[in-house]
């Protein structure tokens, strides 16, 4: 049988007159599949801002970067081996064997980072930073992470040689500490020792609601002298070129093996690892988001369902009589069917498109609070307003169906 459009539209129209008429009943029957959708928009968005900003972050690092650390960045230290506890950590033996027998490599970034009691306490006259970033560094740290000097200049050889008490800050220590004044030659304690401030590095955006920004970087020489027991390196490697990065790996890898005395026949005690490795983290991350997603939604979605067949069925039950005098004067059973089709799709299509503007609100709530980008993907729309309206159709199958079967004789002495 031929469904026409003026069927599917009177269906429309008489749900919609349900709706008008049973507010809160119709209100709290979409409010599963609301709350569904908005769930699918809301966390689809964030996911993609999420993910668009750890991949900025991530390109910002550089193409043709290297780290070698202790251990690689998805390590579950819980899980580790006697063996594995009880590695090394990376030296500057290592960095300077890697800065003279590897040609692929154009520079080098050791950093040793300290961590006080407490956390580092940073003060110029009256004003004073919490707990910044406290490490120390070589020349090369701004030219391998990307980054530059927005006032003064960074460390050269000359300050490595002679360890000076010089220091680098990050915006945040000089905006905290200086206000208008220029920090350029002014003197801070650090922990409680003197530095002359000969640089301000450029103010990184916030990530995840956290700054980046807050630090103070000293010469490594300036650091070894000053915390020796602090052994255990960051090693940030460039290579030449991006189509030179398998062949400095490898040199990196032979050269670190050769200092830490590592046997031909042992697998490797160091990590080095690159972008790469931290992008396929994050897809990883996203990926079990995107599930959580998927059964949180499910959930609302599936009460959705259930609350649009409960009213569905309701629906026949309270109009009986309507539906023998409709059989009565010729309406067919299909027509019947079709009519309470189009109102449970109509009730949970409602839910989907108000829970498709709550999700968008919920996206752009977050990137107001954590300064995320805020995408909203046009696929998720339609995936979330095609689901709603499926929900819809099969929680209808049933009272549509029960609702086509009724006896006119019988509806028609209905009370």
């Amino acid at each position: 049988m031929v469904i026409t459009w003026v069927e599917i539209r009177d269906g429309a129209l008489l749900a919609l007159a349900s709706i008008r008429e049973n507010k809160l009943r119709a209100g709290l029957t979409i409010l599963g599949v609301l709350i569904g959708v908005a769930s699918v928009i809301g966390m689809a968005s964030i996911i993609a801002g999420l993910d668009k900003m750890v991949l900025q972050e991530i390109e910002n690092l550089g193409s043709n970067v290297i780290y070698i650390t202790k251990f690689p960045p998805n390590t579950e230290y819980d899980k580790l081996t006697e063996e594995e506890r009880n590695r090394k950590d990376i030296t500057f033996e290592e960095a300077e064997a890697i800065r003279q027998s590897c040609p692929s490599v154009s520079a080098i970034s050791p950093q040793n980072h300290y961590r006080a009691t407490g956390g580092n306490i940073i003060k110029y006259k009256g004003n004073q930073a919490n707990r910044p970033d406290v490490f120390g560094a070589m020349p090369d740290y701004v030219r391998v992470n990307n980054q530059a000097i927005t006032r003064g200049r960074f460390f050269n050889d000359f300050d490595i040689q002679r360890r000076a008490m010089t220091c680098v800050i990050g915006s945040d220590i000089a905006k905290g500490l200086f206000q208008d004044e220029d920090p350029l030659g002014k003197a801070i304690r650090v922990n409680a020792r003197l530095f002359e401030v000969v640089g301000v590095m450029e103010e990184k955006p916030p990530f995840m609601g956290h700054t980046e920004n807050n630090f103070v970087i000293m010469p490594y020489s300036t650091f070894a002298k000053l915390h020796p027991w602090e052994k255990g390196l960051f090693l940030a490697v460039s290579a030449r070129t991006a189509q030179v990065m398998p062949q400095a790996i490898d040199e990196i890898t032979s050269a670190v093996r050769r200092v830490r005395g590592v046997p031909y026949n042992k697998p490797d005690d160091f990590a080095v690892w690159t972008q790469e490795n931290i992008k396929e983290i994050a897809n990883n991350i996203a990926k079990y988001i995107y599930i959580a997603m998927i059964v949180i939604s499910s959930v609302g979605l599936m009460v959705g369902g259930v609350g649009v067949m409960n009213i569905m069925l309701v629906s026949v039950t309270e109009r009986t009589r309507e539906i023998g005098v409709r059989k009565a004067i010729g309406a067919r059973k299909i027509n019947i069917l079709i009519q309470f089709l189009t109102e449970a799709i109509t009730l949970s299509g409602s839910g989907g498109v108000i829970g498709i503007f709550v999700g968008i609100l919920l996206a752009l709530a977050v990137k107001l609070i954590f300064s995320m980008p805020f995408t909203v993907s046009m696929l998720w729309i339609l995936i979330g307003f095609s689901v709603s309206v499926g929900v819809g159709l099969i929680a209808g199958i049933y009272p549509a169906y029960k609702a086509a079967r009724v006896d006119p004789i019988i509806s028609l002495r209905y009370e």
